[in-house]
């Protein structure tokens, strides 16, 4: 399983020669001027009903060029027929289940994921049903109108496996939308493995620093233009400078992913091997529940990792703030490493029985490693436990 490196840097790209441009043009235009009304009127249609593109976008929330060839781009590294992207994360998940009403309400979803996608399914917002279960437990839930299967691996913030094409026979004709945020194309691609959508917050990896907010969906062209007609009937097109944000940093993503699993390796390590924390969440344990999927499923364990403190909420708060080079605060995938505290903060909107079946304890915190030299992280993490585990706090 390869992601290849060229389409991350020419991918959306092709036709910047013919233009006579090295650097991607970004066009931000809310409306576009008519050659005529039964030409304009022809496009407005097929827009609607959802097609990729047309001879004139008419009117931005319909299509952008800018939005259009991050699509591209991501569509190539993820071997997906078409993507779609939207103005957020949540936008796009809040798409992917509007567009599937059509095969029911119902839906079926092994937890955890990320605390938010938790509280959309299990609100019923979108006049949806969910069924949470065990990965090995979804074949069972399935119904007659169960539109969808929804899975996240890695999941957030426990970093839990899940086989995705053990999930695929479970479900049989029902579609599979695998959130791939924690791997990114670089180290998974879900569709290979039967997967019918791959979902990711753009926000993180994609991004990558801190600075755009988005979401985007990979898919087959019929699933897409359902999407698309979601979007262009809820205007949750993702703004194209937010796009050329996107596009411009696909091309270090496979560099960016790489060097921060490398600097997690060591982190990772290091806290399984210190007295000072209980327990360290990682893929890249040879003991960690899933680990045999490295190598088939994933190309590496990734550069999130979340570990335990054993004094709970008190003890993880301390070590939160006394951290100096770290960033407390919630997100990830981002050039410098951020910690955060996901019963506190991004899984605080589930139950809290729901969280600790889930193993989201008062002690987990969450670390998303940056591009920072490992042994100047080590020092900071090293400062921050003695600090959270000594008896006197530490002003």
């Amino acid at each position: 399983m390869t992601t290849n490196h060229t389409n991350l840097v020419h991918g959306g790209r092709e036709d910047l020669r013919r233009l006579g441009v090295h650097a991607l043009p970004v066009d931000l235009s809310t409306t576009y001027p008519l050659a005529g009304l039964e030409s304009g009127t022809a496009c407005l249609d097929v827009l609607v009903e959802g097609q990729a593109s047309a001879d004139n976008p008419v009117y931005a929330r319909l299509l952008n060029p800018t939005v259009q060839r991050f699509e591209q781009s991501l569509a190539s590294v993820e071997a997906a027929q078409a993507a779609v992207a939207f103005s957020s994360g949540m936008a796009a998940l809040t798409a992917c289940i509007l567009a599937l009403r059509e095969r029911g309400s119902h839906i079926v979803a092994v937890r955890p994921v990320y605390g938010t996608s938790d509280h959309l399914l299990d609100s019923g917002l979108l006049g949806n049903e969910v069924r949470w279960v065990r990965a090995s437990e979804v074949g069972d839930a399935i119904r007659p109108d169960t539109a969808m299967v929804m899975i996240e691996t890695p999941a957030n913030p426990t970093l839990t496996l899940i086989d995705i094409e053990a999930v695929v026979r479970q479900a049989g004709d029902v579609p599979v939308l695998v959130d791939s945020t924690f791997a990114t194309p670089i180290l998974q691609q879900p569709l290979r493995h039967g997967a019918a959508m791959v979902l990711h917050s753009a926000t993180k990896f994609l991004g990558g620093h801190g600075d755009v907010i988005g979401g985007v969906v990979a898919c087959s062209d019929e699933i897409a233009r359902c999407l698309r007609r979601v979007r262009v009937a809820t205007g949750a097109l993702l703004h194209p400078w937010a796009a050329y944000l996107l596009h411009r940093s696909m091309p270090t993503l496979k560099l960016r992913v790489e060097r921060a699993q490398s600097v997690a390796t060591v982190l990772a390590r290091r806290l399984a091997a210190d007295p000072r924390v209980d327990k360290v969440h990682w893929p890249g344990f040879n003991d960690f529940p899933g680990a045999e999927l490295l190598g088939h499923q994933m190309r590496g364990p990734g550069s999130v990792l979340a570990f335990e403190m054993p004094g709970g909420h008190t003890c993880a708060a301390r070590l939160i703030e006394s951290v100096r080079l770290m960033t407390p605060a919630v997100s990830l995938g981002s050039v410098d490493t951020l910690i955060q505290h996901p019963a506190a903060l991004t899984h605080r909107v589930m139950d809290e029985s729901e969280r600790a079946d889930c193993g989201i304890n008062p002690g987990l915190i969450r670390l998303s490693v940056g591009l920072e030299e490992p042994d100047d992280l080590w020092a900071d993490l090293d400062q921050a436990l003695t600090a959270a585990t000594s008896t006197t706090r530490v002003a």
